[in-house]
């Protein structure tokens, strides 16, 4: 199995036809992903040629999901739109949408998380790269090349990082890897990833990746501690960060010592949680754990 994306999705890419959605359409189609067609009001009723394989341009999500079937829809639209391109995503009824888009204002996304709970869709994102259930589908910008199949789970808010222990970790690989974004809000938490996770009978140990900024992890610990049975091993990114300097991320800020590093580590090893110093070390207390050596 695979958490929120598997080889039946059928994937809607909004803004396919500018330069990165089609080259991303491309490299998800490279992954197997059933990319049906794209969604662009202003070239509905034409077709892209990718590869070989003819996509059609539908004028609304809505159209494109009574022509496909389509149950997911990847968001690769300028911030300015972003929020209507959700929206509209949402009262078509899609069951999921992976919002790329990064430089989304705080206000909108409130707003369109807000709209899409209200009718059951589930964002991931926004400026998230996607998330990816190697060799069966990849919605977003994920590399698909690093990995391979297998038994972890993943669950990140930094992009980067995502793409290193997915590399770091390919010889054990992944049942789902899941971006969700480091902006100060998110559409899925690290909450709903692990509640996923601890369900899906494939996935026998989950890796989460935090960082400085926030109380995500914090409320992750908390949850782990009462929820999830299933092995979990850590990394949080930021370590050397100075205080009360926003770092990258939107979200990534840390005001005393609230959202330090130290202090999520802390809450994460106080609920059982391994956490690793590097990436490297992270990927080895996985193996560890998955070889029963801890």
């Amino acid at each position: 199995m695979a958490i929120f994306l598997t080889e039946d999705s059928k994937v809607l890419v909004q803004g396919m036809t500018g330069a990165e959605g089609m080259k991303h359409t491309r490299r998800m189609l490279a992954a197997g992903t059933d990319v049906v067609g794209g969604v662009n009001p202003r070239k509905a009723g034409s077709t892209v040629d990718l590869d070989g394989r003819a996509l059609p341009v539908f004028g609304s999500v809505a159209e494109g999901m009574r022509s496909t079937g389509a149950d997911v829809t990847v968001v690769l639209v300028p911030p300015a739109f972003a929020a209507a391109a959700v929206g509209e995503a949402a009262d078509a009824g899609i069951g999921l949408a992976v919002v790329i888009t990064e430089g989304i204002p705080v206000h909108d996304s409130v707003a369109f998380i807000a709209r899409a709970r209200a009718r059951g869709t589930r964002v991931i994102g926004p400026n998230c790269p996607g998330l990816i259930s190697p060799g069966r589908s990849n919605a977003g910008i994920v590399p698909a090349d690093i990995t391979a199949p297998g038994r972890v789970g993943l669950v990140s808010r930094s992009g980067t990082l995502t793409y290193q222990l997915m590399h770091e970790l390919r010889d054990t690989g992944f049942s789902t890897c899941v971006g969700i974004g480091g902006d100060p809000v998110v559409g899925t938490s690290h909450i709903d990833c692990l509640t996923a996770f601890e369900e899906d009978p494939e996935t026998d140990l989950v890796v989460l990746v935090g960082e400085i900024g926030g109380d995500a992890e914090e409320r992750a610990a908390a949850h782990i501690r009462e929820h999830v049975t299933k092995p979990v091993v850590g990394y949080i990114a930021g370590f050397t960060a100075p205080e009360g300097r926003t770092m990258g991320h939107a979200g990534a800020i840390v005001s005393g010592s609230a959202g330090t590093a130290r202090a999520k580590k802390e809450a994460l090893e106080a609920a059982g949680v391994r956490v690793g110093a590097t990436p490297t070390e992270t990927a080895r207390l996985v193996r560890a754990v998955l070889d029963g050596r801890t």
